[in-house]
């Protein structure tokens, strides 16, 4: 299971970064907004696992 949240994680910055990119390619501040939510969504995912890692080893 750990694997696959951290994909999702990646996943999730990887969206986040290319929606924040094209809300400022096209001036369009809510897809920007957007994309960081989702950004940081991704990056809070990723900060789970690892704590959770952590305490496994």
């Amino acid at each position: 299971m750990s694997k696959n949240e951290k994909s999702r994680a990646k996943a999730e910055q990887a969206k986040g970064k290319l929606k924040e990119t094209a809300g400022r390619a096209v001036g369009n501040e809510s897809l920007t907004a957007e994309g960081r939510a989702e950004k940081a969504k991704g990056d809070a995912r990723q900060a789970k696992e690892k704590i959770k890692d952590v305490f496994k080893g």
